[in-house]
């Protein structure tokens, strides 16, 4: 069994690969509509990192208590009741793994159009294919790729950044404003539906704690691995999308979902295209870490769910095949489902509503049961969280009610299936 567990440097690899993906390179041009103050951009990202960690802080605990793989749908289960484990699944199956997947598949076909080449869905479409068949097979073939491609990715984000704050900034203007109306744009509602950007930037922080079972000496290596994580990602977002502001104008940017490449166009020149094709090929590992995660979470729930039975079915090495290839073909149909902005939109709100519902069971910890925080002062992390959390979602219904309404219709479409699943078992 040994040979089977991760140790906390794959664990945290996988938190790294599900947090940096497409978020970062693409949401800045929906943020700059209304905001252009460089210090509101700017802190949209910290507070996003801030939630994040406290979300690490949480499911440390909460997967130091239930010992199980599965995150949301075995915290849920055991907390409230098995219909909202089986949401959360439902919601993961089919937006909270499987469109980032398709999103990251997209992002990657539109920053390598810049070699010439019209790479359409077709080029998303293999991608997915090629990494979910290295992922089929052993979990040392799995964590060698992963790790493989997380390190090009950091070394490639480190790069970006470094290149990006050498240089003096060719345009004039540039994006980057300093005054004080950072303190009106506070207020406004376009604020806080720009968190619902940015936090899903940061989903991925709690990615390790779905596979508690495969990770060694989870009490010590878990916490690590997110932390470690968490922090990395927060300091790197922070710097990137200063760097994009600091080498492009405003309106360049403005509704444009390949900002690195505008940015690093205006620096490089006609050198841009390895930016670009790094972009793309960091991707990777968002792809694998996604359906690594996902299918994991998705055989959790099939060991306790008739209709998803057939996908709780292992290897000879334990890796869950079935659900890996569900998680594919779900993510293929949805590159042909919509438009890039109503994807991420729907899924970033119904991933919102499904961590305020996680963060909720950290309330039902008792204090003899925590491991880090072992004071009432715990507490105050999950009340943060969800104030946080509860104003994006409100905005988001507000300001975006077609995505919103989409996202609700998906959670209760889950809601009729789990009465139809519960009456096939009986």
């Amino acid at each position: 069994m040994a040979s089977l567990k991760i140790g906390w440097k794959t664990a945290a690899a996988l938190v790294i690969s599900n947090m940096i993906g497409t978020g970062v390179f693409t949401s800045l041009g929906y943020q700059i509509y209304d905001l252009k103050n460089t210090y509101s951009i700017l802190l949209l990202w910290i507070i996003g990192g801030f939630l994040a960690l406290i979300g690490a802080f949480i499911y440390s605990e909460l997967a130091s208590k239930f010992k199980q793989s599965g995150g949301d749908y075995i915290y849920l289960s055991r907390t409230f009741h098995p219909v909202f484990g089986y949401l959360s699944s439902w919601i993961s199956l089919f937006v909270g793994f499987s469109a980032p997947i398709s999103l990251a598949a997209l992002a990657m076909s539109k920053y390598l159009n810049i070699l010439g080449f019209n790479f359409g869905k077709e080029f998303a479409i293999a991608m997915i294919l090629i990494v979910a068949v290295f992922q089929s097979f052993s979990l040392n073939l799995s964590s060698k790729f992963q790790n493989v491609f997380t390190v090009l990715k950091v070394v490639f984000i480190l790069t970006l950044i470094g290149i990006g704050l050498y240089f003096v900034p060719t345009i004039e203007p540039n994006a980057i404003v300093v005054d004080n109306t950072w303190k009106q744009e506070l207020l406004l509602p376009a604020f806080a539906t720009s968190l619902v950007y940015v936090t899903f930037a940061y989903t991925g922080w709690n990615s390790a704690s779905y596979i508690i079972e495969e990770i060694d000496q989870p009490k010590k290596n878990l916490p690590k691995a997110l932390f470690i994580g968490v922090i990395f990602v927060t300091i790197a977002y922070v710097f990137l999308n200063y760097v994009f502001l600091k080498h492009a104008s405003a309106v360049s940017l403005v509704g444009k979902e390949d900002v690195a490449n505008i940015s690093f166009r205006n620096l490089l020149g006609s050198n841009v295209k390895w930016v670009s094709c790094f972009i793309a090929l960091q991707l990777i590992a968002t792809i694998s870490g996604y359906l690594w995660i996902g299918s994991r979470l998705t055989q959790a729930t099939a060991r306790e769910n008739k209709l998803w039975s057939f996908m709780a079915k292992e290897n000879k090495n334990r890796i869950p095949v079935r659900a890996i290839w569900v998680h594919t073909t779900i993510s293929i149909l949805l590159i042909f489902s919509g438009d890039f902005e109503v994807i991420f939109t729907y899924t970033s709100f119904v991933l919102q509503v499904l961590a305020t519902l996680a963060i909720c069971t950290a309330f039902f910890i008792k204090r003899d049961e925590l491991t880090i925080i072992k004071s009432r002062f715990f507490y105050l992390l999950p009340t943060i969280f969800l104030a946080f959390s509860l104003y994006i979602c409100y905005f988001v219904l507000t300001q975006k009610p077609k995505e919103s309404l989409i996202g609700l219709g998906i959670i209760f479409l889950g809601l009729i299936i789990f009465y139809f699943d519960k009456r096939i078992s009986k």
